[in-house]
């Protein structure tokens, strides 16, 4: 060990003080002892652990700003930060990149390298990409915290139509807001339920009436009830119109395009049958409002806006268009080859229902898809493995997608679940923090807003770092005083 101790650190503060390149620099992260060179750190001068190598000229005021503690007698630096993420940023020092190791959050991973003065060009393409996923996750989260104090809040400058048009907007928007808030959620959901369940009604013979022409129509009964639930949905809309505070994006928006859709189909009939006779044929208006009334199957879609469920399977579908793309290019191809196949081997039979390869496309649609309705079946032998190779093929089509879409179902459901439990834990620590600020109190937790959207310009009211105090980092948290012995949701996310 002589030779070792030759390249030891020298006093801090003596002369010839500079460590060479072969010298030896001990550091201690989190009770890691780990035995580094000179060498080694110097490709990286820029770096927290390549400063350590002339720290020692500099005196102990130089020394401990850059480390927690130095113990002159080991000549060993110690910090107390996250060991695991150390292991993983000494890396780029071997390899010139670093990896982010599997279990550890994004963003405290990001604090470790900025601790350590590494860039984050070092870091691999496929642990940015896990970087992204959680920033966008705490700018939900601060978003979502955001609306919730917006709507606790009351700005004092606003007048009182301001003021009227905000409740409204909050009564029929957010059921949860009160308790008559969600008994209007609850009434329009059943009203879209009856609408539906009358809409379906009226097409039973059964239940039909005569008019004075001889022709069916719909109950009188079945008529008016669906005209009140048209003319809730009516109020409901124009009331989420007026109060709504952006009126062309909410005239855009997907759900308030079926809104519209699901009202529209019966005013146009009620103005084709009472005025439309005038100026068309007869017949023709029946027709008309015949194809009218089939859109109303449209207000069926208006139960996504009081399902979280169905937003959700909304937003699996998007996000799965690769993966139906590839089910829907598997049958379309299967379709096409064994329909040709099938075509060809049924001609040698007399009575063959396959006449042409279009016409066999159906028999293949519905074979692939396991359906069979029998209308169109093969009589000849090899006709007869071609069906039971296209059944199994169509099988294997289908289930290769299925799995990646129930995936992406289940990511974002779980996903949205934790954001609205994360939110709410923040408005339930931002409010003991205020309380602990009204008694005196102060604690030693650290904010940091750096990976959060920019306050919108021209905001009045709370900014994000005096609304919301989150610390993106679990592996350097200052002590907490006894009066304070909580951490936030995301302090402790790892």
């Amino acid at each position: 060990m002589d030779g070792a101790g030759e390249r030891s650190l020298p006093e801090p503060g003596s002369r010839g003080s500079r460590v060479g390149d072969d010298m030896e620099i001990v550091v201690n992260v989190g009770g890691v002892r780990r035995v580094l060179y000179g060498d080694l750190l110097s490709r990286y001068p820029e770096t927290r652990l390549a400063e350590l190598i002339d720290c020692l000229a500099g005196g102990y005021d130089t020394i401990f700003s850059l480390c927690d503690d130095y113990d002159p007698g080991k000549r060993e630096f110690y910090f107390d930060r996250d060991p695991d993420a150390f292991k993983c940023v000494i890396e780029v020092y071997y390899f010139g990149e670093v990896h982010m190791k599997k279990g550890i959050c994004p963003i405290c991973f990001k604090n470790e390298m900025d601790f350590w003065k590494v860039d984050l060009k070092f870091l691999d393409d496929c642990c940015k990409s896990h970087l992204s996923e959680k920033r966008e996750e705490l700018e939900e989260i601060a978003r979502r915290v955001q609306l919730i104090l917006d709507d606790l809040g009351v700005d004092t400058a606003e007048g009182r139509w301001q003021r009227c048009q905000k409740c409204v907007w909050k009564f029929l928007e957010k059921p949860e807001s009160s308790c008559p808030a969600r008994v209007v959620a609850v009434l329009s959901f059943l009203l879209i339920l009856v609408s539906s369940v009358v809409m379906c009604m009226g097409t039973i013979p059964e239940l039909q009436v005569l008019d004075a022409e001889g022709n069916r129509v719909e109950h009188p009964t079945l008529e008016n009830v669906e005209t009140a639930c048209i003319g809730w949905f009516t109020l409901e809309y124009l009331l989420r119109l007026f109060s709504s505070p952006n009126k062309l994006h909410f005239a855009l928006s997907f759900m308030n395009i079926v809104d519209v859709l699901a009202i529209l189909p019966f005013y146009v009939s009620f103005t084709l049958t009472h005025l439309g006779a005038r100026m068309m044929e007869l017949t023709n208006v029946q027709q008309a409002v015949q194809a009218l009334r089939i859109m109303r199957i449209a207000r069926i879609f208006k139960l996504a806006r009081h399902s979280s469920g169905l937003q959700t399977l909304t937003y699996a579908l998007k996000r799965s268009f690769k993966e139906l793309g590839l089910l829907l290019m598997y049958l379309a191809v299967g379709i096409f080859v064994f329909s040709a196949l099938g075509y060809t081997m049924e001609q040698s039979h007399p009575e063959t229902l396959f006449k042409s390869i279009p016409q066999s496309f159906w028999w293949a649609i519905i074979t692939m898809t396991t359906v069979g309705y029998g209308d169109i079946y093969p009589k000849t032998t090899l006709g007869k493995l071609n069906a039971a190779i296209s059944f199994l093929c169509g099988v294997i089509a289908i289930a290769l997608p299925i799995h990646p879409i129930i995936n992406n179902f289940v990511r974002y459901y779980n996903k949205q679940r934790v954001l609205e439990t994360a939110a709410k834990h923040e408005l339930e620590l931002m409010e003991l923090n205020s309380s602990s600020v009204g008694e005196g109190k102060t604690g030693g937790s650290r904010g940091d807003l750096d990976n959060l959207p920019p306050e919108p310009a021209g905001k009045e009211g709370l900014s994000w770092s005096s609304r919301l105090k989150i610390s993106h980092s679990d592996t350097f948290i200052p002590l907490l005083t006894e009066e304070k012995h909580h951490r936030t949701r995301l302090q402790s996310c790892k």
